[in-house]
């Protein structure tokens, strides 16, 4: 079985990402619409709006319960917001996701997840979305949607476009079904049967990176520091990503310059304020010059 490639400069050089021309406008850029947020974590989809547009892309919508996007849209000025139903609990409402129906239809890239505090509502919204309204774009599943994801296998499956996932630990044991201990031991191995088991491209997060493709395709970044664990560093990444998807990247390179962009973020960080107490919003100010050093 092969050893996992190191994702490195080298890597990254022979992958560049697509450049758009010069006389290129916001929607020939890519358009990302992210979906998540909630009334416990109201500005979490702020962290993946800006990070979509810091790695290239030229529209970013932000789709969260009514009561949140006035602050968000004010917040992120150059993003749109798309006010979806809201439950008493104050997760987004699988009921009320009429909002989004046009703007799925011309988006290039979905991220599903990220500060959405409760499973159920997640798998509410993914059940919604995949019965019919999702079929062309790229689909990031993050955060509390990959734990909604476990019972949803057959319909995951089938879903007619690029399928990624990108589990921490807890959410890579729960995507398999199996306890922490296993995916720590293993996470190479897990990191492949995750993507043969979704059909997806696995991005399997922890103290280094592996991504895994159903067809084999493996690499393993070692990771930007224990700096990067803290809050909303996972939503950081899931915009980086899906920006980069939005820009037409293929999406192992998508994620391969999301995941060492967000890690070298981390390392710059770490050097230069020290290994701990950084804010996850601080790493998406340097993904530009990062991105253009590498490219």
């Amino acid at each position: 079985m092969a050893e996992p490639v190191p994702l490195d400069a080298d890597w990254l050089a022979d992958h560049p990402l697509p450049q758009p021309g010069e006389d290129s406008d916001k929607n020939s850029r890519g358009h990302v619409i992210a979906i998540g947020g909630s009334r416990q974590v109201p500005g979490g989809l702020l962290l993946t709006g800006e990070a979509a547009f810091r790695a290239g892309a030229g529209k970013v919508q932000l789709a969260t319960i009514a009561s949140c996007t006035q602050g968000l849209g004010l917040a992120l000025p150059e993003a749109g917001v798309l006010a979806l139903g809201e439950s008493e609990d104050g997760e987004i409402d699988a009921g009320g996701l009429e909002p989004l129906e046009k703007p799925l239809a011309r988006c290039d890239s979905l991220v599903i997840g990220p500060a959405i505090t409760r499973a159920e509502a997640a798998g509410g919204v993914l059940d919604a979305l995949l019965d019919g309204m999702l079929d062309k774009q790229p689909l990031l599943l993050d955060a509390v949607a990959l734990h909604a994801a476990s019972g949803r296998v057959g319909a995951l499956r089938r879903y007619g476009a690029e399928l990624l996932v990108s589990p921490n630990p807890d959410e890579l044991a729960s995507l398999l079904g199996c306890d922490e201990e296993r995916v720590t031991n293993d996470q190479t191995g897990c990191a492949r049967e995750a993507a043969e088991r979704y059909r997806a491209l696995a991005i399997c997060k922890g103290a280094q990176t592996v991504i895994a493709r159903p067809e084999g395709v493996l690499l393993r970044y070692p990771g930007g520091g224990v700096g990067l664990a803290t809050g909303g560093s996972g939503d950081v990444l899931a915009g980086l990503i899906a920006g980069m998807l939005a820009r037409g990247a293929e999406p192992v390179t998508a994620a391969a310059w999301g995941v060492w962009l967000h890690g070298e973020a981390g390392r710059r960080l770490a050097e230069r304020q020290g290994t701990l107490g950084f804010l996850a919003r601080e790493l998406i100010p340097l993904v530009p010059a990062l991105m253009r050093g590498a490219g």
